[in-house]
């Protein structure tokens, strides 16, 4: 007797379908799994068989194999429980093998048969949709997530009881089905009854401007912060601040997510599946659209930083994929820690080796770092510094040359003035800073159509040459910038990178010699000399 169940299973950031093969035949009692299962999954034959007996399916004694194909790829996790059950009782005639056709089913199970919840259903089931898989039977918990994905019938059980309920087409059962309805996750049926039907577990979509409680309107003065900042967001530059305490490094980057453009539906997708692998993704969250930001503490590790583990899975970098990801303090960081974000920042993505294989974890994010220019945090202001030059020298290098480099962006913090604190203030506001960030975007997003660039700082240096020509007196005065500033090939394609970004904000087709000007203000740090 021979049934097959069709699962998924999560490789890095992949998702990949998985046939669970059962077959159950005469012979010495035994219960195995093979097809390169983890510690978990082998432990799934205990759960299973316990769990099975207490719904009343008593198993014979017989031999019972259970094959997870392909074979060749590793699995972890405890999402198999519910495909192996299922498979079993298929195999026994408990239920026809049609009741399983074109239907995905992942989940744990309890001793009692509960059905918990598991993580990474949302890349699984867009995976299954592609596949042609028409319904997934899935955790209650999980069945919201499932329905994120456009075309995906999900259904949410609570028990393997009601799993065998709803295969075998008993409508009496309770169950959650949950689908899209105007951009929300919406729930129907007597278990959401229960806890409210008709409830959003989404809420609707959400943006960074309008769930902010944050604005730079918030901000006194640094008029030429908030322009370093407004320049940022519009061609997606990494950005560094460096200041004075108390100068607004940190009020301004934690304001950063409230000018940038909102998500697309794919990138919140895209999004959403890491969160989801990562165990982050949470029902009162729903699918989200306002761009991630991340701030980890200074004494991160390296392998929290950018993934990594036994079993790989996300770091923070790819949590802040399509966002920001803002170092606090920069110099306090380990320096081999941030020398890791070299590759990141210039591939946008992670690759981790194992044994099991390589994984890869995107992670285009947009870098905003802050620091003081000295240990004590006044230099160059030798009234209020205290530090040696070799103590100056020694803080700065914390943050190697090559890091340096990779920041399209360098902005000085000064210290804020009596009258800036306390004047009316008549700053722009987020709002309308990431109106005219919107309107630059669209004009990239023209420049760009068809070619898979998102945004200028996403250029490679043929791209440059392709979008960004330079007349004879603009190529002229590069040149002399080149050689007076003794920039980097990488430099000089940055500059031009965000000279292109200015001169989107402002409207023109060209790039003019102000434009790169601005654009070299913002490379030369005089803390750094």
């Amino acid at each position: 007797m021979f049934s097959t169940i069709t699962s998924g299973t999560i490789c890095g950031i992949r998702s990949c379908m998985v046939q669970v093969e059962v077959d159950v035949s005469q012979g010495l009692p035994c219960f195995q799994i093979v097809g390169l299962p983890g510690s978990e999954v082998r432990e799934a034959r205990e759960r299973v068989k316990v769990a099975l007996k207490n719904v009343g399916i008593a198993l014979p004694p017989a031999c019972i194999n259970v094959n997870l194909s392909p074979a060749d790829i590793p699995k972890s996790g405890t999402m198999f429980d519910l495909p192996v059950a299922v498979g079993i009782m298929a195999a026994l005639s408990k239920l026809p093998q049609e009741a399983v056709k074109d239907t995905l089913l992942i989940g744990e199970l309890g001793l009692s048969g509960e059905l918990k919840a598991v993580r990474g259903v949302l890349p699984i089931v867009r995976e299954a949709v592609r596949h042609g898989v028409k319904r997934c039977i899935l955790p209650a918990e999980n069945a919201w997530e499932g329905a994120l994905v456009e075309g995906a019938d999900s259904v949410g059980v609570a028990s393997l009881q009601e799993t065998i309920e709803a295969l075998a087409g008993t409508d009496g059962f309770v169950k959650i089905r949950a689908r899209r309805k105007d951009g929300c996750v919406r729930t129907e049926g007597s278990a959401a009854d229960k806890n409210g039907a008709g409830q959003s577990a989404a809420e609707g979509v959400r943006t960074a401007a309008g769930n902010a409680q944050e604005d730079f309107a918030d901000m006194s003065g640094q008029e030429s912060l908030k322009r370093a900042a407004k320049v940022a967001a519009a061609g997606f530059h990494n950005l560094l601040i460096v200041g004075t305490p108390g100068s607004g490094k940190t009020m301004l980057a934690r304001r950063m997510p409230t000018i940038l453009p909102p998500l697309s539906a794919e990138e919140a997708l895209e999004v959403a599946s890491i969160y989801s692998i990562s165990g982050l993704l949470r029902t009162a969250d729903g699918l989200r659209y306002d761009r991630p930001f991340l701030s980890p503490h200074h004494t991160i590790t390296g392998q929290a930083l950018v993934g990594g583990g036994r079993i790989p899975t996300p770091g923070i970098v790819s949590l802040a994929h399509r966002g920001v990801l803002f170092l606090d303090e920069m110099p306090e960081f380990k320096r081999e820690t941030l020398d890791i974000l070299r590759q990141p920042l210039e591939d946008r993505q992670v690759q981790i080796a194992r044994n099991s294989g390589t994984y890869v974890y995107p992670a285009d994010f947009m870098l905003v770092g802050a620091m003081n220019p000295c240990p004590c945090g006044y230099y160059p202001d030798m009234g209020r510094c205290r530090c040696t030059p070799h103590e100056v020298r020694r803080y700065l290098r914390r943050v190697s040359g090559p890091i340096l480099d990779r920041m399209d962006i360098c902005v000085e913090a000064y210290p804020i003035a009596f009258k800036e604190i306390t004047e009316h203030r008549t700053g722009e506001n987020s709002t309308q800073i990431r109106e005219q960030v919107m309107r630059a975007r669209e004009r990239q997003k023209a420049r760009f159509a068809d070619t898979g660039i998102r945004y200028n700082a996403d250029m490679k240096a043929a791209d440059v040459d392709k979008y960004c020509s330079l007349g004879g007196r603009e190529r002229h005065f590069m040149e002399k910038m080149f050689a007076s500033m003794q920039l980097s090939a990488r430099g000089y394609h940055r500059v031009i990178k965000v000279a292109r970004t200015i001169a989107d904000l402002e409207g023109s087709e060209r790039i003019g010699e102000e434009h790169l000007a601005e654009a070299i203000c913002y490379r030369h740090m005089e803390v750094f000399q």
